[in-house]
């Protein structure tokens, strides 16, 4: 039965999908109120960024002439609100459509969602950890919670006090008995990881290593009283943000709650020379892996010459956030058109 029948046998069940509004609205009335301008972005692109890993959908644009030009639906708005930071924009964000492709279909993701951005300028990773903790309780309120907890299936979630912060490295220590050398050498992450029960090879890369560990060993450890935000990932894995005191790692964080990976927030990076290298490098990769194959948006790269201020930035899955604050197992359960009901 489609979502669209069960609305109309069992009316009930509106007050759960219109959480999504009471959300959007919180977020919007809370940037708002915060002196941050609201930015348009566009869903049909020349070039998408350059995410080595995630794998974008391809069409074309045809003009009455009969000329024609490749296009992309973006996997995230970060290009484009760049763009208007180093024009000068301010603090901005954005609620919008993103795609993904080639990832499947399960409870917390559609190929097709909702994703919200913001910039907070001036400001850093931590700035908008903190934009962050004060958004999920205006959220909270919104929607009809106290503030301070946050109640999802059968389990309660303090929401109010200051978030957990734990290093990638002391994760690591913590849960996984691996210290940070051992981590970041990938001879030494195979031995560790043969020696934990994992299947390694000579073909085995340290990125896969590294997941595996991560996925299996970390992630189901955090978010389990309230958020925790892990931050200061190996600087291979955060391709836009800035390098941490130590040049080994790099200044981004991600939030885990209740199961879900909420947000990726990096101190942005603003020089010009090392981001282009690494969109390169990116590029490189996607061929390596044989993904889609487009060219750089040296828009891009022209738009940070022009200057990008000192700024955190981070992409949070709303539709995420919605399944959590109507306390529903699935995000399907708060979608009019999920995509297994219109793909079949």
């Amino acid at each position: 039965m489609k979502t669209f029948q069960k609305l109309k046998q069992r009316p009930e069940l509106w007050k759960q999908y219109w959480v999504r509004e009471q959300v959007i609205d919180a977020i919007r009335a809370f940037f708002k109120g915060r002196g941050f301008h609201e930015a348009e972005v566009p869903l049909l692109l020349p070039t998408p960024s350059t995410e080595p890993f995630l794998e974008v959908f391809k069409t074309e644009l045809a003009d009455d002439q009969g000329k024609r030009w490749d296009g992309f639906l973006p996997s995230s708005p970060e290009f484009a609100l760049k763009k208007l930071l180093s024009a000068g924009s301010g603090s901005i964000f954005t609620i919008t459509k993103s795609f993904r492709n080639g990832e499947g279909r399960s409870s917390r993701h559609n190929p097709e969602f909702t994703i919200l951005e913001w910039y907070h300028t001036p400001g850093d990773y931590m700035t908008v950890a903190q934009d962050f903790e004060e958004l999920m309780r205006e959220i909270a309120l919104a929607t009809g919670g106290d503030g301070k907890i946050l109640k999802y299936q059968g389990s309660s979630y303090a929401i109010n006090s200051s978030w957990e912060r734990i290093s990638v490295s002391e994760a690591f220590k913590k849960y996984a008995g691996i210290d940070t050398e051992t981590m970041l050498d990938r001879d030494k992450l195979k031995e560790a990881s043969k020696k934990k029960g994992y299947q390694v090879d000579d073909e085995s890369t340290w990125e896969e290593m590294w997941n595996q560990i991560i996925a299996n060993e970390i992630e189901p450890k955090l978010g389990v009283n309230g958020p925790t935000i892990m931050y200061d990932f190996p600087v291979s894995q955060a391709a836009l943000a800035k390098k941490a005191s130590d040049p080994r790692f790099a200044e981004r964080w991600e939030v885990y709650l209740a199961g879900y990976e909420l947000g990726n927030c990096f101190s942005e990076l603003t020089d010009w020379v090392e981001q282009e290298a690494r969109c390169k490098a990116d590029l490189l990769e996607r061929k390596k892996l044989g993904k889609t194959e487009y060219p750089m948006d040296h828009d891009f790269i022209e738009a940070l010459k022009l200057g990008m201020p000192e700024t955190g930035g981070i992409a949070v899955g709303v539709d995420r956030l919605v399944a959590l604050f109507a306390d529903t197992p699935s995000i399907a359960d708060t979608l009019f058109f999920p995509i297994e009901e219109l793909f079949t």
